[in-house]
């Protein structure tokens, strides 16, 4: 199939599966890539871990902060909800700046994540990125903001609810009525932002080998493995990613390592326009969207 023709039929089957797309594979090695809308910047939700899991280990690194300083976390204290990490303990704790780093990245612990921006806020973790090169990104709050919408508001119930302003509310400029989702205020990024970003973790660059290594063990480490994973993790790959997911967002970037040397970055940015919560049939069509590019630059 012809790349042109490729692309058609996948902007058809993310249309069929409720999904509007960006996304963008390169090939590390050669620089070939192939993507839909890579230089749409959407809200990152949960992506910008990296960004901050890359700012505090430059800053480890410099000597600004020690990763082995512990914070103390403290139940009635944290203020950033969540599913995982240390917003579910029950009783206070003494956490490692290097040990909250990990919850924060690989186990997208929001509350660890807090407690890694109190030490560098969002205008210092941009200030880093401008610094090692990187650019398409706005990192404009902490993750506080991420557990402050109309879903923590309704009952399991009446989440469709949610899903449905968070669908309908949003302007052609890419505004939003919910400020999580208003691309002016929001923390966002591109595919191709993410893309740049892997690549400059995986193949030598401005950031130091020691950071970038950092890093690549915290995506290596991933928990959260049901969205693209089950297309790109076998016996003979390595896959390291991160995810992020708010109302009807749902992203995953990451980086597969091929046993015969072959390396892709994967960024897959997605809005859902169902509104539900719960949609595997969601994940598994981004999935199939992001290995068909894969599979496309392999062949070519």
């Amino acid at each position: 199939m012809n790349t042109e023709a490729l692309l058609r039929d996948l902007r058809q089957e993310l249309r069929d599966g409720g999904l509007h797309g960006c996304f963008l594979v390169r090939d590390l090695h050669t620089g070939d890539e192939l993507g839909l809308e890579p230089d749409t910047q959407l809200p990152a939700a949960s992506l910008v871990k990296i960004p901050l899991a890359l700012a505090t280990a430059e800053r480890i690194r410099r000597g600004e902060l020690d990763g082995a300083t512990a914070l103390d976390m403290r139940p009635g204290r944290i203020t950033t909800p969540g599913p995982t990490g240390v917003s579910r303990f029950r009783h206070p704790a003494r956490i490692a700046i290097d040990d909250l780093l990990y919850l924060s990245t690989s186990v997208s612990d929001g509350a660890a994540a807090d407690a890694l921006f109190d030490l560098t806020p969002p205008a210092r973790v941009a200030a880093v990125l401008d610094d090692l090169g990187l650019r398409g990104f706005a990192v404009r709050h902490d993750t506080r903001e991420l557990t402050d919408t109309p879903t923590e508001r309704f009952t399991a119930a009446q989440v469709h609810l949610a899903h449905a302003l968070a669908i309908d509310a949003g302007t052609s400029g890419r505004g939003h009525r919910l400020p999580q989702l208003d691309t002016t205020r929001a923390n966002t990024g591109s595919a191709r932002a993410y893309v740049d970003l892997l690549q400059a973790l995986w193949t030598p660059s401005a950031i130091h080998p020691e950071v970038a290594g950092r890093v690549r063990e915290l995506m290596g480490n991933n928990l959260i493995r049901h969205r693209l994973t089950p297309d790109f993790s076998s016996d003979a790959t390595t896959w390291s990613s991160k995810t992020g997911t708010l109302l009807n967002l749902r992203h995953e970037v990451g980086v597969v390592e091929h046993a015969d040397g072959q390396t892709f970055a994967v960024a897959a940015l997605t809005e859902s326009l169902v509104p539900a919560g719960a949609q595997p049939g969601a994940d598994a069509v981004m999935a199939q969207v992001a290995r068909a590019l894969r599979d496309h630059l392999r062949q070519r």
